[in-house]
């Protein structure tokens, strides 16, 4: 069955639900809701999932863009999610989406705000994180272990680093996300190629379905419901995790994600991740949120500040709030613990089965496999397929825009128009193309948030909209 998403298979789809005996109705279509659809389907179970928006609507584009090893988890003494962590970012980066991952060198400068007996934990901390490496069987060839280096090499690595009183660096690696929104969507189609239905644009309340673009009700059939909505599902507590958006010229164009300790709280970094396309994603706050929850979390002045404060005592010279060229946030789905900081609750996850209705809530972007995994053993015998199931697009190792994100559809994306949606903006006309041709993409919203992300760059989404409006245009008018 093809994988490709597109408006009217969607139509299609829809009208053929009431008739299907499901075996389960995903609601959610986030990485965990699209993991359980891909786990289920592969298995030979009948699934549908349905989104109230679009894929990765939510919390899993708001993520870092790490796929990462669990060394936080480490430091607090959380060896089981660490381990966990550390081997599915190995199935990721070497079997399932190595397309979208690359490693990436993750450095602590050793400045004057790291005294020797922090030093020291640092060192044993990567050493420790580099043995999970090494249980989880990810070859140095994938991922190369940490060392520490000198000064010179630091400011090779890191030009914009605080000159005073540095000593060098600790180098660890770990996995860079070409784009959290992609991986989801890549999941998704997998799951279509699978006999899914991924329906987004489709409501769910009360057991009720109702489709978004007409307001019409949609009859369904399903032995089981699994709630794969994040956030918003019960039993949760929410926190908020907020990221800037710097030119790459900004710090120097960076080849190394900077690292500075966050004073007078242990084991909290705020980090500066070089993206390809020339920008740098800073991150990352960790506060609860309380009340109803907003549908986009923004970030304010406050949350920016600390930030770019934070970041600037690594830094020869401090940021500016000009420097700043976008701005993100979102909600974490976090089991619910006691009152307390968010940043000290465990990103484990929990699955839970009743009267038909399957709840899975926790977990982070990098175990969606393992998570999805532990939904659906609940439903069936079948052994899980998903660990070495590649994701559509595995199998390139280029290193052009096109390669970094569609891996082996690079040539069938380039088939499109292959101009720049604007100018100055990294995005070719092809890939909007592609989105509404393939990925599922229904609004103009979808192509440059979700399918393109250029909309975390302000400049970016303002001048590529015309371009956005007018490929959507010609889609409807070739239906």
């Amino acid at each position: 069955m093809s994988s490709h998403l597109h408006a009217a298979r969607r139509q299609r789809e829809l009208e053929q639900l009431p008739s299907e005996q499901l075996d389960l109705l995903v609601v959610g279509g986030g990485v965990t809701g699209c993991g359980i659809a891909l786990d289920a389907a592969s298995r030979g179970l009948q699934v549908a999932l349905v989104e109230k928006d679009d894929l990765a609507f939510g919390t899993s584009r708001w993520s870092s863009k790490l796929v990462h090893g669990g060394l936080r988890y480490l430091a607090s003494g959380d060896v089981a999610i660490a381990l966990e962590s550390a081997r599915e970012r190995g199935v990721l980066m070497r079997r399932t989406a190595p397309h979208l991952i690359r490693p990436l060198a993750m450095a602590i400068p050793l400045g004057t705000d790291i005294d020797r007996q922090h030093q020291l934990l640092i060192g044993a901390g990567a050493r420790a994180a580099d043995l999970l490496r090494a249980m989880t069987r990810t070859p140095h060839s994938v991922l190369p272990g940490p060392r520490r280096i000198g000064i010179a090499e630091t400011q090779r690595l890191l030009p914009a680093v605080r000159r005073a009183g540095l000593r060098g660096a600790w180098v660890n690696w770990d996995g860079h996300l070409e784009d959290d929104a992609r991986l989801v969507v890549a999941i998704a189609r997998t799951a279509a190629a699978h006999g899914a239905r991924i329906l987004t644009r489709i409501r769910y309340d009360a057991g009720k379905l109702t489709d978004g673009m007409t307001g019409e009700s949609v009859g369904y059939q399903a032995k089981t419901v699994v709630l794969a909505t994040g956030a918003w599902t019960p039993g949760v507590t929410p926190s908020k995790g907020v990221h800037v958006v710097l030119a790459a010229k900004t710090l120097g164009f960076p080849v190394a994600s900077i690292t500075v300790p966050v004073p007078l709280e242990p084991n909290r970094y705020v980090f500066a991740l070089p993206h390809a396309d020339g920008i740098i994603h800073v991150g990352l706050t960790d506060d609860r949120l309380d009340g109803p929850l907003p549908e986009v979390p923004t970030a304010d002045e406050a949350e920016i500040a600390f930030l770019l404060d934070t970041l600037s005592r690594g830094l020869e010279t401090p940021l500016q709030r000009s420097d700043v060229v976008g701005s993100f946030a979102g909600v974490r789905p976090l089991v619910a613990g006691a009152e307390g900081r968010t940043a000290d609750l465990s990103r484990r996850h929990s699955v839970t089965l009743d009267d038909g209705l399957l709840t899975v809530i926790g977990g982070k972007l990098t175990t969606y496999r393992r998570m999805a995994q532990d939904a659906v053993d609940l439903l069936t015998e079948v052994p899980c397929r998903t660990t070495d199931l590649p994701l559509v697009g595995a199998g390139s190792s280029g290193r052009d825009r096109l390669s970094r994100r569609y891996g082996s559809e690079a040539a069938a994306v380039a088939r499109g128009t292959m101009t720049p949606v604007a100018d100055g903006v990294p995005v070719l006309r092809a890939e909007l193309e592609w989105g509404l041709r393939a990925e599922g993409a229904l609004t103009v919203e979808d192509l440059l948030e979700r399918r393109t992300r250029l909309s975390l760059v302000d400049a970016w989404g303002e001048a590529a909209r015309p371009a956005a409006e007018s490929v959507l245009q010609e889609g409807h008018a070739k239906a």
